[in-house]
């Protein structure tokens, strides 16, 4: 029966060195690797604009819609108040309205 130990391979304190040797005798990989962090840099930088933009773009939509909606808040109370004042100011033709509005409904639920 075989056993396992736990051995733990030791790296030479200038192990870091020999991998910087290594890639000075492969220009091309230091090229490569040059040019892969050159491309990812200039594209973090783009990135973050674009998350800017869309930041202050999103932020500038929400204070407009939320303006457009007290507006459109205003307009409605002012149509309910108008249509309010009417309703007491008519009565009959008030109730008139409502049965020709009632009429047309029922007429248009009966066609289908």
């Amino acid at each position: 029966m075989a056993t396992a130990t736990n051995t733990k391979s030791t790296v030479p304190t200038d192990a870091k060195s020999e991998i910087k040797q290594t890639n000075s005798e492969a220009p091309l990989t230091d090229k490569a690797t040059s040019a892969a962090h050159d491309a990812v840099d200039a594209l973090s930088g783009k990135a973050a604009t674009a998350e800017s933009s869309m930041r202050k773009g999103a932020s500038s939509s929400a204070e407009a819609l939320s303006e457009k909606q007290l507006i459109a808040r205003e307009k409605l109370s002012e149509c309910t108040a108008k249509t309010r004042a009417f309703a007491s100011e008519n009565p009959l033709a008030t109730a008139g309205i409502a049965f020709a509005a009632g009429m047309l409904i029922t007429s248009l639920f009966r066609r289908k």
